[in-house]
This record gives C-alpha cells, structure tokens and sequence, in this order.
C-alpha cells in the first residue's frame, strides 16, 4: 500500500544540482565569447588546430599574457574560460606527438588554469564536461538539435571526425535526459511504496538506455576509426598512467612538484554513474577505483547528485519486496538495456581503438614507417588503455559483467517489447555510410 512522503523525507528532486530538464547534464546555451579583456585566450583558443599543424601553439602561448580571472563572474564564463584554457593545454603538452612531449605548462596558463579549475570544482585538464557538455552551438539558433545543426566552439586536430566525436557524445547525453528525469520518480515512488509509479518510471528510463544506444550507433557514420585512433585519442589524452608522460606535469606558479591527471573518458559522464547507483550496480577493486575517481572529473554538482542517488533507499530491495511481476519486468528492462548499452560501447571501443592498433602494429612489425597510413601516427603509448589511463577492454567487460550482476533472473523471453539475446552485439561496421541523425527542439 503507498504512503506519503513526511516532512522528514522531502521528495527527492534534481533542482539542487543543475541538471536541466531539457538537457540533462548538458550546459545549457554555453556562451561563445568571453569578456574582451580575454580576447587573448579565445584568440588561441579558437585557432588551435592550425597552430598545432604549423607547430607554433607553444611560441603563441608563452607569448601569452599573463590575465587574471577575477573578471570572470558568471557559471557559463567559468566553463567556456575553463575549455578555452583546457584546448591550449592539450595542444600545448601534445603538440609534438608522444616523444616532445613538455614537463612544464608555463605560468601564464598554468595559474589562470588553476584557478578558474578551483572555482568550477574541475580538474586542470580537458574533461567530458568541456569538450562535449560545454562545446556546441546551434549554427542556426532556431533550427533543431541535431548533428546537422550543431557546432563545436572549440576544436582539436580531426577535422569532421573529431566534430562528429563530440557531437555524437552530446547526442548520447541528450538521449538520457528522460531518464535522467525520472530519476526522482524511481526515488520518490520507493519511498511512498507507490509500485505503479515506479514501474512506469523505470520504463521510461529502459526506453531512455535504447535511446542512447541508437545515438552511440551514430559514431560510425561520423568518426572515421583510422582518424579518431592515429589523430584524436592523443589530444585526449592526460599524464596520470601514460609512459609518455611518466612524472606527471609541473604547473608552473601552483607547485614545484609534478601533478598526474587522467585524460578524457567516458566514465566522466555522469549518466551511467547514476543509472548505476539507482540500480544497484556494485563496481568493485580497480574497476570501482576508477570509477570513483573519474568522479572528480564532472562538476561537483553532478558528482553530488551521483552519491545522493547512492544514500536512498533500494530500488533492488524494492523491487524484489514487492513480488510485482511488471515491476519486476521493468526493473529487468533496464538492467538488460544498460547491458545492451555498454555491449555496444565495447563494439564502438573495438572498432575505433582495438582494430586500428592492430593495424598499427602489423605496419611496425613489417618496419614501415612512413605516414602514408593515419594509424601509423598514433602513440604507442595508448595502444592497450583508454585515454583516461584503464586498460580498456577488460574494464568495459568488467563494467558491463557487474551490471549483469544486478539481474532478478527473467528469462529473457518473457521481457516485454520483444528484447533479444542478441541485442547489443553489433557487428563492427567500419564503413561511413550516413544514418539518420536524431533531433530534439
């Protein structure tokens, strides 16, 4: 029988933490521009791919006058200065590839860094947060939001492929955000033992996870594998568990002393961590120590949500007290769609990672070292972890195998809406055919 919530337990609602109930975790209308007097930022900033090709991003930066960021007021300020500053940086350290790499990042970017990282609760390093959450506009303000109509601020070597990287992950999290949304109906409905309520919830979120894995799908028309591996992972890439960087990297005018900080990773996004905690899912030894620390890595107010998720009562224990066969079914649902997920993500992963270093490798091995073959340009360095430093094929099965683990037993075939065995186990389809993209207002 359901009850109602007491004054003691306030229902639970994603206001506190910034999250949007049109995008999710995504910043809403990021800014373009920043106030003039950093004009010298943006003007590097916005041109960084060319400097890296011309090899002069260093020169322009140590060039660089020294700003102060106390003129920075406004939350969108502070994530636009914050990816500005983080594209300098990862051209700044990469811009020579895996063997110049730098041990110092000069004080004139290293301190203002800092300080907008401090007060955004972000790492001094390009995050999720940066290049996909805080990275887009519309290129017609009015028109949809789909690929076709957005545009990145800020860019790194790539070309369409690293636009469509980017794009394609806004996308996945734009997919989520109906889920993300019914978040607090799962909470609540728990709490006020309201079955029906959080049956049709975890619904939504299930139909939310497909609609994530149809947006992934898109990465194989718009990423080129051979670009995204022998171009793009490296400016991706941090100095925490990278043989190329081994010590870390000194930010000049904070501290004398080397500081390690992993690259970008997809266990930045916030999404999976919640969906994880609301169902249960236990991630245990270097795979749960990863994850806990990638959480450092999303601004604080997500990363605070993620463990409020964590502190409620058992959505599992729920489920299984109340012997409801759709509850039940539904609960299911979303755990076999966020297997179906993170299958697919692991199809993605060996595609654009697995097979190109493979290719990699036989070129070494037949001693060719020209560039004619983009995947030839990758750092060795890179070659059997992620860019935010795990070993990535056996963490993403890890990951998936433990969310397995959170399974009430169904039978497959009594899911509703026709759920296969197979779902999730694509082919790899290397090709770059064109797939209808998707669009919300």
């Amino acid at each position: 029988m359901a009850t109602t919530i007491t004054d003691s337990q306030k229902p639970f609602s994603l206001d506190p933490y910034h999250v949007s109930d049109v995008f999710g975790f995504i910043l809403p209308a990021p800014l373009t521009e920043l106030p003039p007097y950093y004009q010298p930022w943006m003007d590097i900033a916005q041109h960084v791919t060319e400097l890296i090709y011309s090899h002069t991003l260093r020169s322009h930066i140590l060039k660089m006058p020294l700003l102060n960021t106390r003129f920075l007021e406004s939350h969108r300020e502070l994530r636009l200065a914050h990816l500005a500053l983080s594209v300098m940086t990862m051209g700044y350290v990469w811009q020579e590839g895996e063997n110049d790499t730098v041990k110092i990042l000069p004080r004139n970017l290293a301190v203002p860094y800092w300080k907008v990282s401090q007060r955004l609760g972000l790492p001094p390093i390009l995050t999720h947060a940066d290049a996909v959450l805080a990275n887009w506009k519309k290129r017609d303000p009015h028109g949809p939001f789909d690929i076709e109509n957005l545009e990145l601020l800020v860019t790194l070597p790539g070309g369409d492929s690293v636009r469509g990287f980017f794009m394609v992950t806004l996308l996945v999290e734009l997919a989520a955000v109906p889920a993300i949304k019914s978040i607090p109906l799962v909470i609540n409905g728990v709490q006020c033992g309201d079955a029906e309520t959080v049956t049709s919830a975890l619904e939504e979120i299930s139909q939310a996870m497909e609609g994530m894995t149809d947006a992934l799908k898109l990465m194989h028309a718009y990423v080129k594998p051979d670009v995204f591996y022998g171009i793009i992972r490296i400016y991706l890439s941090g100095w925490k568990d990278n043989s190329s960087m081994p010590a870390g990297l000194v930010y000049e005018g904070i501290q004398a002393e080397p500081m390690e900080y992993s690259g970008g990773s997809a266990a930045q996004s916030s999404l999976l961590h919640c969906f994880d905690e609301l169902l249960g899912v236990k991630h245990e030894d270097n795979c749960g120590a990863f994850l806990t620390r990638m959480r450092n890595y999303m601004p604080s107010s997500h990363k605070h949500l993620i463990q409020d998720i964590s502190l409620q009562p058992s959505l599992r224990g729920f489920v299984q007290q109340e012997a409801s066969e759709l509850l039940t079914a539904a609960f299911q649902l979303c755990v076999t769609k966020l297997m179906a997920l993170r299958s697919y993500h692991i199809n993605v992963v060996s595609c654009f990672i697995t097979v190109p270093a493979a290719r990699a490798r036989q070129l070494r091995r037949q001693g060719n070292s020209s560039q004619e073959e983009t995947v030839s340009r990758a750092p060795t360095a890179l070659e059997e972890t992620g860019t935010g430093g795990s070993g990535i094929m056996s963490f993403l099965k890890t990951v998936r195998d433990r969310t397995r683990d959170v399974s009430l037993l169904i039978p497959l075939l009594q899911l509703p809406y026709g759920l296969g065995r197979g779902e999730g186990r694509e082919p790899c389809v290397l090709s770059n055919t064109t797939q209808p993209s998707r669009t919300a207002s």
